[in-house]
């Protein structure tokens, strides 16, 4: 009769233990996902069905021991998407995933070393001063 009260309260103590620490790690999950911030312009956030919490949910999802490093909504291939690239400990370049603005999915998760993650950079910088350009441009039209 008492080792099974014993067992009961260790069953009981390992049951409250699960459930504090899933909740501490929902609490992180959402404390890391208000950290984030989703650079890019207004309009394509405003053309966007699914939310940026939930993007970045989504990503994380994909790389849960990663560390979301930047976020960046934007047209890639016709399709309006949140672009992610996340840190992994210990691994060297970033885990690139992207997840489609409209449905939600993953479109593509690929790893990109640290070369090609400085190359791809400097091509979205040049795209970026084209747009920008192009826009001041657009803005003297009568």
């Amino acid at each position: 009769m008492h080792t099974r009260k014993a067992l009961f309260v260790a069953a009981a103590v390992a049951v409250g233990s699960l459930a504090l620490a899933g909740t501490a790690g929902a609490q992180q999950m959402k404390h890391a996902t208000s950290q984030v911030r989703v650079k890019g312009n207004a309009k394509l956030k405003s053309e966007a069905k699914v939310s940026e919490a939930d993007a970045i949910a989504t990503a994380q999802k994909e790389v849960p021991d990663g560390k979301i490093e930047s976020a960046e909504i934007e047209r890639e291939g016709g399709k309006l998407i949140y672009s992610f690239d996340i840190k992994v400990p210990k691994k060297s370049g970033v885990e690139e995933v992207n997840v489609d603005a409209v449905s939600g999915t993953v479109v593509k998760k690929e790893h990109e070393t640290a070369k090609e993650e400085k190359a791809e950079m400097k091509k979205e910088a040049k795209e970026m001063k084209a747009e920008a350009k192009k826009e001041a441009k657009e803005m003297k039209k009568p």
